[in-house]
């Protein structure tokens, strides 16, 4: 009888529980141009401002918030770019000084997004545009962060320094001696970079990153750099390889190449979400639903390249859409995050950091 009683008394708090939840998205969403938005948009515009802090490459990023600027005149926005390490270290030391600067964060690391969430730092907002995305690209329960696109990486070269017939099919080539001081990679700080040590690890086992070692690497914050030292001719190969930063330089016309390996490419979430002590948070509510909707999802991919994952949203110019590739995502998330530590002890003694 005790038991039953129990139970009655945790049932009947799950149930009081579900209607204050669903009640957290709102009935009557209001329809804008090509989105749907629960924020009030009066109090928003009263705000002011939105800032973002993202991982973005910034010439990229302040074309998307120009085009969230020219339908919301009356929103200004701020931008800090940093890579996904130094990012969120920057945020919780704010976070800690209660210095709240912030209204949008995005990572591209997942222990990161999971760690964040942990610590209560995601305003829990449940987009009307989030039922654009499957469940396994948001956030456990609903309402704290979306996979507002995926970066994609694999590997690519400079065809003027290698010519098509000698350049890398797949992984494994890429790790073959001839490319030694010739190489790049990212550091680190960069989600994308643990994801590829990760997924690799998985495939091909410790020696692989072994052998990478021994080609002595460089390891840069940005796919920017890469690109650019791989099309000057400093570096023949660009491992880890982002796929938008080959878009964007293929637009240029550069003297650039892209690898799709066989056994798949690496595939990064992009987790977009608001922050609990926003300075602005209506605003912020209203810039989540228009990055979620369809004009935001054009821009990010039409701007900076990305592949949004929802199915109504073109690729970006000149590339392909995620369901043409083949994605290595992790098993595991728990797993991959747990190996945190040990990845950047061991690739910065891999890129000569320490």
């Amino acid at each position: 009888m005790r038991h039953n009683a129990l139970f009655a008394s945790i049932l009947a708090t799950l149930l009081l529980a579900v209607p204050a939840r669903a009640a957290s998205l709102c009935p009557n969403p209001h329809q804008m141009d090509g989105f749907q938005t629960c924020a009030d948009i009066a109090k928003a515009e009263a705000e002011g401002r939105v800032v973002v802090y993202s991982t973005d490459p910034e010439d990229g990023s302040e074309k998307v918030l120009a085009r969230f600027r020219k339908m919301f005149p009356k929103i200004s926005t701020g931008y800090v770019r940093l890579q996904a390490g130094a990012l969120y270290a920057k945020l919780l030391a704010e976070r800690q000084a209660k210095s709240y600067l912030v209204d949008i964060v995005q990572l591209s690391d997942m222990s990161l997004v999971l760690d964040f969430q942990k610590r209560g730092g995601w305003l829990e907002y449940r987009s009307p545009e989030m039922t654009h995305f499957k469940p396994e690209w948001k956030s456990t329960p609903e309402g704290f962060f979306t996979w507002g696109a995926i970066g994609v990486a694999a590997l690519a070269y400079n065809p003027t320094l290698v010519p098509a017939d000698e350049a890398p099919k797949n992984w494994l080539d890429a790790v073959d001696p001839r490319w030694k001081d010739s190489i790049t990679s990212k550091a680190s700080t960069s989600g994308m970079q643990h994801m590829t040590w990760y997924l690799l690890r998985q495939l091909y086992g410790e020696d692989y990153w072994k052998k990478f070692a021994a080609l002595s690497p460089k390891g840069f914050d940005s796919y920017v750099q890469q690109y650019d030292r791989t099309i000057s001719g400093q570096d023949k190969i660009i491992h880890t390889a982002q796929y938008s930063g080959y878009l964007l330089a293929k637009a240029k016309g550069a003297p650039i190449a892209f690898v799709y390996p066989p056994d798949g490419l690496i595939a990064v979430p992009e987790s977009w979400g608001a922050v609990k002590e926003a300075p602005h948070q209506e605003a912020a509510r209203l810039f989540l639903d228009w990055f979620l909707g369809l004009p935001g999802q054009n821009a990010y991919g039409q701007d900076l390249m990305y592949n949004s994952l929802r199915t109504d949203v073109t690729p970006p110019p000149g590339g392909v859409r995620p369901a043409e590739m083949k994605l290595l995502f992790p098993t595991d998330w728990d797993a991959f995050i747990k190996t945190h530590t040990q990845f950047v002890k061991e690739w910065d003694k891999i890129t000569g950091m320490r």
